[in-house]
């Protein structure tokens, strides 16, 4: 009934198969990621650090990611966020080790596709997928938007993973105000570094190198989703 009240009132329907009602169904969203995966981009730039993601940029990821980024279809961010999350769980500590604050640092988009978008979806999941770690591992995880844009990025469609690099060099860069999450004393800090997709990794691997420029050590990349050939080809 909820379903068909959704549907009548809002058109809605479910963006993996279609079904009238909840943006995503119940059948849908029991297919989602449980566990992240280690990936790597290839060809991989050089220094990049360890990057884990949920799954494979395609079919039903891939749906939720572009009609939470295209269509605002806000309510996909909780569950990307979950998504997220367990990319992200790799890189946090078990429990009962020293206590550490965990930073994730969204990947930032420019202002006018923020503006044109009407909303910033890295950051959002980045802050539902949060809030969901430190529910379910009741440690300290923040999110820190420590980066900005600073030069204009064309649009990397189509571009190979060389041009994508050039496309992205210098872009990035720490805002001074945002730097003060990290002086709190007392507790080491782990940051990391977050985005929806892991394509050719230029876009992480340069928001990793403008905050190690500012002094700010990156531990780790974790993303939705990555493109199918970045994935780890698993042994028999």
């Amino acid at each position: 009934m909820r379903d068909t009240w959704l549907d009548l009132v809002h058109g809605g329907c479910c963006v993996g198969c279609g079904r009238a009602g909840r943006s995503l169904c119940r059948a849908c969203a029991a297919r989602l990621p449980t566990r992240g995966r280690p990936t790597r981009p290839t060809p991989c730039p050089p220094g990049l650090v360890a990057c884990s993601t949920a799954g494979e940029y395609d079919g039903l990821l891939r749906a939720l990611v572009l009609a939470h980024k295209e269509q605002a279809v806000l309510a996909l961010a909780g569950p990307l966020a979950g998504c997220l999350a367990v990319a992200l769980e790799p890189f946090l500590d078990p429990a009962g080790r020293a206590p550490v604050r965990t930073l994730l640092v969204p990947v930032p988009s420019p202002r006018h596709v923020v503006r044109g978008r009407g909303h910033d979806p890295v950051l959002r999941v980045a802050r539902r997928a949060a809030a969901r770690l430190r529910r379910t591992s009741g440690g300290v995880v923040e999110v820190a938007p420590l980066l900005t844009t600073r030069l204009p990025v064309a649009d990397q469609a189509g571009l190979d993973s060389g041009a994508r690099r050039r496309n992205r060099e210098g872009t990035l860069a720490v805002r001074p105000g945002p730097r003060a999450a990290l002086a709190r004393t007392g507790v080491p800090v782990r940051v990391l570094v977050v985005d929806d997709v892991l394509t050719t990794g230029a876009t992480v691997r340069e928001a990793q190198r403008a905050l190690e420029v500012s002094g700010v050590p990156v531990a780790g990349v974790a993303t939705v989703a990555a493109t199918r050939r970045r994935l780890p080809v698993r042994a028999e």
